[in-house]
């Protein structure tokens, strides 16, 4: 008989996640279907002694229901290489401490333990850096944290999108066009004084026509994207913020997306 696969769960608290959305609950509810043995961990349940990744982990069972989706058994500490599969999904944003997280998890990837995404991967590939590396695949961006340098941009572009490089969820993004009266005050805000890296892209009126979520499986893109409306009173599209989601076939230009990337 085989022995079932140990997977471990690196989250924000799971008392906290809204479960008609949380891509973490499906995973771990598709994995418990396929007889999986899940346990539970926080950042602050993960540890390094003498070299070893260490976790605080807990069991988990998970529930397809709204109200009462997990319950958790007793801790049990134990090296994480006893593991055999663990998920990083902490949510940005980013700050020391989830790095430091990835190297604590990296000596159990060292130790055998299948670690997704990769350590090294989540700190190499920001959520928004990364797409510069296809700029052909993007509308009009700049990095920057100077104020005159953004000014420029802007006027050159009118409308744009300023958001910054470590959130999530639609959190801190902004709509401004040049002659906003506070576009100065909201650059102050958001690049801390001009200390502080952010983006500036021009902004794309076909959003209120939904964005996309393309899923790849072994680099091939399933045929139907998740596309996300963004609510009538506002021009972001997460759904946390109260964006509505659709199932959309790929165009040719997804497709495309795909093969660049």
């Amino acid at each position: 008989m085989q022995d079932r696969v140990k997977l471990g769960v690196v989250m924000d608290p799971i008392q906290h996640i809204h479960p008609e959305k949380d891509t973490s609950l499906a995973l771990l509810l598709e994995a418990q279907e396929r007889d999986f043995e899940l346990f539970y961990l926080e950042p602050k349940d993960l540890s390094l002694r003498y070299g070893i990744a260490w976790g605080n982990t807990r069991p988990l069972t998970v529930h397809g229901d709204l109200n009462n989706w997990y319950s958790l058994d007793s801790p049990i500490a134990q090296p994480l290489d006893q593991l055999n599969v663990i998920l990083m999904r902490v949510d940005p944003p980013i700050s020391l401490n989830y790095f430091y997280l990835t190297y604590i998890l990296e000596h159990a990837e060292q130790n055998g333990v299948l670690v997704m995404n990769s350590p090294q991967g989540l700190r190499e590939a920001n959520e928004k850096l990364f797409a510069t590396h296809f700029p052909q695949c993007m509308p009009p961006t700049l990095v920057s944290c100077s104020i005159p340098s953004i000014k420029t941009f802007i006027e050159e572009h009118e409308t744009t999108i300023i958001k910054p490089l470590d959130g999530m969820g639609g959190d801190r993004i902004f709509k401004c066009h040049y002659a906003d009266p506070n576009l100065t005050s909201l650059l102050e805000v958001l690049t801390e004084h001009q200390t502080q890296m952010i983006m500036i892209q021009q902004y794309i009126p076909a959003i209120q026509e939904g964005d996309k979520r393309i899923f790849l499986l072994d680099g091939e893109p399933l045929p139907y994207a998740l596309s996300r409306i963004p609510p009538a009173d506002d021009f972001r599209a997460n759904l946390a913020i109260g964006g509505s989601s659709v199932g959309a076939e790929l165009t040719d230009r997804d497709i495309w997306i795909c093969e660049q990337i």
